[in-house]
């Protein structure tokens, strides 16, 4: 890291593999299986129509109010990248706007997910880009530094590497390791038929919901 506070690490190298393996999965069955631990919390999409996305993280982070560091991000986007940026959760200005989203889709990336404000929603609904933030604002932001680019950040509660597999959909977000995708999405395929299975059931009445009783009997819970 230099004297003003900025450490712009290389871009860890994208597998399609990876992001294949996950890609059309829903967030809160991948979440589930991976013992209901990961995932942003407060991260929503700001575009109107339903989005979700599923690519390699290209990890920022900024000091509130500031994007200075995204700026240069953005030359590094590849794509299949989703760009992923520490805010510290601030909404006092807005980070990304159409401008910058118009410039990451010309890369290629596949959405975007700030733990902070965004603006521009109308542009981003206009050209179909999916981004997940913690709020809009009008205001726009300061370039002076300092932050990182392709180090380990903190979103919302979650933990993002670069070179993380990230999911999102109208749930929200959440970050996959490499080595753990292809566990998770057959995980996650298997818990997506039996769940499927059980709405079958629902709909031609035969399901019972006996488990519940017989979690609260072994509670001590007299029926």
């Amino acid at each position: 890291m230099n004297p003003n506070g900025i450490d712009i690490q290389p871009r860890v190298a994208a597998c399609p593999e990876l992001i294949a393996a996950l890609t059309g999965l829903a967030t809160s069955v991948v979440s589930d299986v991976m013992g209901r631990s990961i995932g942003a919390v407060g991260l929503l999409p700001v575009n109107k129509s339903p989005v979700s996305a599923c690519g390699h993280a290209v990890t920022v982070s900024v000091r509130a109010g500031d994007n200075l560091l995204i700026h240069k991000a953005l030359q590094m986007l590849q794509p299949g990248d989703v760009l992923v940026v520490d805010g510290g959760g601030d909404v006092s200005r807005a980070l990304f706007g159409e401008i910058m989203m118009s410039i990451a889709k010309a890369k290629g990336a596949v959405a975007c997910v700030f733990d902070a404000a965004v603006r521009d929603v109308e542009a981003f609904e206009r050209h179909r880009f999916p981004c997940w933030a913690r709020g809009v604002n009008m205001r726009g932001p300061l370039k002076d530094g300092p932050g990182t680019v392709n180090t380990i950040i903190s979103i919302a509660g979650m933990v993002v590497h670069p070179g993380d597999i990230i999911l999102a959909d109208g749930d929200g977000v959440i970050a996959v390791r490499p080595d753990d995708v292809h566990t998770a999405a057959q995980l996650a395929k298997d818990k997506t038929a039996t769940e499927q299975a059980m709405i079958q059931s629902i709909l031609e009445g035969r399901y019972d919901g006996v488990w519940v009783d017989v979690a609260l009997q072994q509670k001590g819970v007299k029926l």
